[in-house]
């Protein structure tokens, strides 16, 4: 258990007296919803939300409706106490943890489905992952009713996502990015990375040389299909499996005609080292 010291709330109503304490005081709130297994991709959003808020709230839960059976549900990381202490650290205001019978209790039945970007890439591999994503998020909105919320591009389809939710169902919440984190050697900073075997972890840097070259490139003016095709064979070279390796529109993630792109790219891949899943995106802009 978390100890007094570090602000917290466990219900709902916990979390909504602190917060209707800071409005009470004309403070803005920012939100930065997380699974735990906190790395410093984490707290730099935190960071940016200070920047950007008078009072800061991060959540700590790990959702089961974007697991399917067979996935790391039970395995994902639990680092409570560790996560607690960095979120103090990074002068975080206070800490949601919800459980799952107050996020889904008994008779729960509601789904928010979306299509647009939710589309292909992670749901070909994971068609339930975005129902789930969305839900949870939905929730979590009316629960902290944030001025604005902070997701990393790392995970660049679900900030697009994220994006079409609070835009179709009209939350007043500003949706701000924090770039991706990266290690030394470039890997995508990622709470499942402490699964990785030492050999794995040194090959899964190669991953953000290839999607750079991949950049390169389409900037240079190769087809997109071609470009495509060669990534893929890099990948290939050195990952257990690929889900995908793909450039699709920035703003809307549409499938690109083969030809050279004509503008803002984003290449994104999900790519397999042993049990390990690895997922990382890059920008690319056509040839001026």
């Amino acid at each position: 258990m978390i100890t007094q010291q570090i602000p917290h709330a466990a219900t709902i109503s916990a979390l909504r007296t602190r917060i209707r304490s800071w409005r009470d005081d004309r403070l803005t709130v920012g939100f930065v919803p997380t699974m735990g297994a906190l790395h410093d991709g984490h707290l730099s959003l935190v960071r940016l939300a200070k920047a950007q808020c008078d009072r800061v709230v991060a959540s700590i839960f790990v959702n089961p409706k974007q697991f399917a059976p067979g996935e790391d549900l039970d395995a994902y990381p639990r680092t409570l106490m560790d996560d607690a202490e960095k979120l103090t650290s990074a002068r975080c205001d206070l800490i949601y943890l919800p459980t799952p019978d107050i996020m889904y209790p008994d008779g729960f039945s509601a789904t928010v489905a979306l299509k647009g970007p939710a589309l292909g890439l992670e749901t070909d591999i994971r068609p339930h992952f975005f129902d789930g994503v969305a839900t949870v998020v939905a929730k979590l909105f009316n629960q902290v009713r944030p001025d604005m919320a902070f997701f990393g591009e790392k995970d660049y389809q679900q900030l697009l996502v994220i994006r079409q939710l609070v835009k179709d169902l009209d939350f007043p919440i500003d949706i701000l990015a924090g770039a991706t984190g990266r290690d030394r050697d470039g890997l995508a900073l990622s709470s499942r990375n402490a699964y990785l075997t030492a050999d794995e972890r040194a090959r899964a840097g190669q991953l953000n040389i290839i999607l750079k070259e991949f950049a390169k490139t389409l900037e240079t003016g190769t087809d997109r299909e071609t470009a495509e095709a060669q990534a893929l064979k890099a990948c290939q070279d050195v990952f257990d499996s690929i889900d995908y390796i793909e450039a699709r529109c920035a703003d809307t993630l549409a499938v690109l005609d083969p030809g050279p792109i004509t503008g803002p790219t984003r290449i994104l891949a999900a790519v397999r080292l042993g049990s390990t899943r690895l997922i990382d995106n890059m920008a690319a802009n056509p040839p001026l």
